[in-house]
């Protein structure tokens, strides 16, 4: 501080305000060690005071203002250095600037001997720390090089064991081995070394100094002073006395072009490699490249493998190539020297494939896509688990002689009001009751177009009864209904309906029969005849007797704790219920819920309904009920079968389609071929097509009327159906009749208000129908519109010209006498010279005496002349005829 006596005010280091810094104080940084490589920068503040200091001779010393001076302190003791602790030594790997350099100030002015003593021992704590740290480093090293050392040389020893076990080989692969296997070994040891060289050059650390004095401690501060501007400063903390420690060996510096020198930023994976990053050849791999090539010099051939090959009925070369084990190119190979050029990705038959896996020295196994099918039809039942099961009994019969009718007064109902016409155009199947035994029926109609329905019902049965009218005997339809039970091997039971009509004739009946082998009882045959009246119900117990009793002659049996199996009788698309249809259960057991396949449609029974309507839970063998919840409507007289999940019935449903697609497109490219063959078919035959859209309400009317309509056909005209369903006429229906101009028939089925909405658009006729008979009157008259009318020739005389006159204006004009016949003008003439058709045509003139007339009678003479022909003769003949073309009908 100073007093100056200008200013009155209190004052530090010469100012007028009263601060808390004077400028005698100095502030700066040191960086403070704190073991093991970290350091703490540390602010110093630096007291420049003026102070009095005694010497020993009581000398007055001058305060100094531009260095700072230690202010005067009691003497200490001096701390004597530890007994077990060496002087410290100089390091001889540090710097000899850093040797040189004094110490950093410490300011020690204020601390107590205590003070002093914590921190020294803190001190030496560290030191010992330091150096055991150094000490277990050193021999972790020592022992890693031992380590690496020994497995080099167990390296080396496997190295050569291996060069002798190959000593019996050629010379030329021990030496080649042994080569290998020294540069494989070569690069490890070199590394090796490397990294032992500069651990081994590094000195022991060395014994940990003691602490210095305080004494020495303020000598070393105030020699110190003027380097702390220059120099990291210590903080009041444990650095304030510190120790120089040696300083690990900084290994020799890469050179720049090592190729060693790590590239970019370091990763996990190079940091943990041993080898800094440089990969060597592994030993299997180097083995697995001896064998190799120990193999390639002794000509070692592998064993063939032979393996059993699955071909389907088409696979490709790659695929066969992949299951034979065999590369695709040795088969391409193989076809090339055979003369066939092909590609891995051809399809090959299975005749070719499997000459070609013989071939390669496998053996084959055919499989064909209907192996789907296995397993699913016709399953081996034991007698022990076969139980009496109903008959299933066929009406049959011509039309009109009361099938139906016998049925509704067995069955007590009244079918025939039901049906359209009268006349049965579906396949009924029902179940009555009598003596406590059941009997199933299968009513089928008697009309020509459903031939079809009565094969698949006779195909169906136990046993037909034939049923032929008293007063109409043997009709063409009883005839074709005789054969089908025949071909089918079921036994026939005759029913003579309508012996109440007063023109009947049973014994008629009886001998007519005759003449197709069937014989009755009362002709002395084996086949029971009964006769009945439907109307009035006379002998209806006798004929469910004689169908009880030919059952029991039959003896039939079924087992019905198996998966269920039968045929579709009929199937419809109903509008509330989806795809409905009628099956009947020949084996086992259908209940709700199973998946069943029929024909090529599956689906999941939703609920099985009998011929009362009523919902049911189970149906044993010989059982007719309707299937609920199939994905589309099968064909009448498709099996169906229960499977034991969907993926199979899946698989077995696409498989039928595939096949049906396959054959509709070669029936239709083997009957008509490419779009010019059969527009040249069409030019040269004149085939004339008359296009139409059919829906029906059950699968098997729709058959009925496809199989009528194709016997209309001629060599001129003939019915393409361009489209048939089960189901309502929809808008779809109309775009396509639209787009193929085709007219839309509905069978029992309406068209929904879109469609007719659609149609009035688009000027299509929809024409409905609920009989047969006005249906195939109908498109027979319209195929019969497209038939081109005949051609008729009428004759009418002949002329002979007897002189040629030529007539300015007017031209050559014939003088002719009518020898028979007559002539009439504008008729058709032929000029025929020497029984030869010169010229055809028509009279231009026809004059008699200057007068045109319209004809000439035989024996006169006239004047005749050609329209737009002139090369007339004397001599030739004018025949006279007339044209007449008669419209034909189907």
């Amino acid at each position: 501080m100073t007093d100056n006596k200008d200013d009155k005010t209190l004052s530090v280091a010469g100012k007028k305000t009263l601060t808390l810094k004077p400028s005698g104080v100095t502030q700066g940084t040191v960086r403070q060690d704190m073991g093991r490589g970290r350091t703490k920068a540390v602010v110093v503040e630096t007291k420049k005071k003026f102070g009095l200091a005694r010497h020993k001779d009581e000398r007055p010393i001058t305060p100094v203002t531009a260095t700072p001076v230690a202010r005067p302190a009691e003497p200490r003791p001096v701390q004597p250095h530890p007994a077990g602790r060496p002087a410290p030594q100089p390091q001889p790997h540090q710097p000899r600037a850093e040797q040189n350099r004094p110490r950093v100030g410490v300011v020690l002015n204020d601390l107590s001997a205590g003070e002093i003593e914590a921190r020294r021992r803190a001190l030496a704590e560290a030191q010992v720390r330091d150096a055991e740290e150094a000490k277990r480093r050193a021999e972790e090293e020592a022992r890693r090089r031992v380590e690496e050392e020994a497995r080099i040389a167990r390296e080396k020893e496997e190295a050569v064991r291996r060069a002798a076990e190959e000593a019996a080989r050629p010379a030329v692969v021990e030496a080649e081995t042994v080569e290998e296997t020294v540069e494989a070994a070569r690069p490890v040891v070199a590394e090796r070394r490397a990294e032992a060289r500069p651990q081994a050059a590094r000195p022991a650390p060395a014994a940990p100094q003691a602490p210095a004095a305080p004494a020495a401690a303020l000598r070393g501060r105030r020699a110190g002073v003027e380097e702390e501007d220059e120099r990291p400063r210590g903080g009041a903390g444990p650095a304030r006395g510190k120790v120089a420690r040696p300083e690990p060996a900084k290994p020799a510096p890469r050179a720049k072009g090592d190729e060693g020198r790590r590239q970019g930023k370091l990763t996990l994976t190079a940091a943990v490699d041993e080898d800094g990053g440089q990969r060597g050849r592994s030993l299997s791999a180097m083995r697995r490249r001896q064998e190799k090539f120990r193999r390639s010099q002794m000509q070692e051939t592998r064993e063939k493998i032979s393996r059993e090959v699955v071909l389907p009925e088409t696979i490709t070369i790659q695929e066969l190539s992949q299951r034979m084990s065999e590369r695709a190119v040795d088969v391409i190979k193989f076809l090339m020297k055979e003369g066939q050029m092909m590609k891995p990705g051809d399809l090959i038959d299975a005749d070719l494939a499997e000459l070609i896996a013989g071939e390669f020295g496998h053996t084959v196994k055919r499989v064909s896509e209907s192996d789907v099918e296995e397993g699913i039809f016709n399953i081996a039942d034991t007698d022990e688990t076969m139980v009496p099961r109903p008959p299933i009994v066929t009406i049959m019969g011509h039309v009109d002689h009361g099938k139906t009718s016998l049925l509704d007064a067995i069955r007590h109902a009244n079918v025939v009001a039901g049906e359209a016409g009268g006349i049965t155009q579906h396949i009924g199947a029902y179940q009555v009751e009598q003596n406590g035994q059941k009997i199933t029926f299968i009513d089928t109609p008697g009309h020509a177009a459903f031939t079809a329905m009565r094969a698949r019902g006779a195909q169906a049965t136990d046993i037909a009864v034939l049923v032929v009218a008293a007063d109409d005997s043997v009709m063409p339809q009883t005839i074709e209904s005789i054969n089908h039970a025949k071909a089918a091997g079921v036994p026939i039971i005759v029913a003579i309906n309508k012996i109440d009509k007063p023109t009947a004739n049973p014994q008629k009946v009886r001998t007519e029969l005759l003449q197709h082998e069937v014989f009755v009882e009362s002709m002395g045959g084996e086949v029971l005849d009964v006769e009945v009246s439907a109307k009035n119900q006379t002998n209806l117990d006798k004929l469910l007797e004689a169908i009880l009793l030919q059952a029991e002659i039959l003896d039939l049996k079924a087992n019905a704790n198996r998966t269920a199996e039968g045929t579709v009788v009929e199937a419809e698309l109903d509008r509330g219920r989806g795809a409905v249809a009628t099956v009947l259960v020949q084996k086992g057991t259908l209940t709700p819920g199973q998946i069943i396949v029929a024909g090529d449609q599956w689906g999941r029974v939703r609920a099985l309904v009998n011929d009362k309507g009523e919902h049911v839970k189970a149906a044993g063998p010989s059982t007719p009920v309707e299937v609920l919840g199939l994905s589309g409507t099968p064909a009448a007289g498709d099996k169906f079968a229960v499977v034991e999940n969907e993926s199979r019935a899946r698989e077995i449903s696409e498989y039928r389609q595939r096949l049906a697609r396959e054959k509709m497109v070669a029936r239709q490219s083997g009957s008509r071929g490419s779009l010019e063959q059969m527009m040249s078919q069409l030019q040269a035959s004149g085939l004339k097509e008359f296009p139409l859209v059919i829906k029906g309400d059950v699968q098997g009317s729709i058959e009925a009327i496809a199989g009528a309509l194709d016997k209309l056909g001629t060599d001129e005209v003939r019915a393409r159906i361009v489209h048939s369903g089960a189901g309502g006429i929809t808008e779809s229906d109309i775009s396509l009749a639209e787009a193929s101009n085709a007219a839309i028939i509905g069978f029992n089925v309406r068209a929904n208000k879109q469609a007719r909405d659609a149609a009035e658009r688009s000027g299509i006729e929809i024409r409905y129908y609920n009989i047969i008979y006005d249906l195939v009157d109908d498109v027979k008259a319209a195929m019969s519109g497209l038939l081109s009318p005949e051609r008729r020739e009428t004759f009418l005389g002949n002329a002979e010209i007897l002189e040629v006159f030529n007539i300015t204006k007017v031209g050559k004009v014939a003088g002719c006498r009518v020898t028979e016949g007559k002539v009439e003008r504008g008729v058709g003439v032929r000029l025929v010279r020497d029984n030869v058709v010169i010229h055809e045509g028509k009279l231009k003139t026809l004059k008699r005496f200057k007068d045109e007339v319209s004809e000439v009678q035989s024996g006169q003479e006239c004047g005749m002349a050609f329209e737009n022909y002139e090369d007339i003769r004397a001599g030739d003949t004018i025949e006279c005829f007339r044209v007449e073309h008669i419209t034909r009908t189907l």
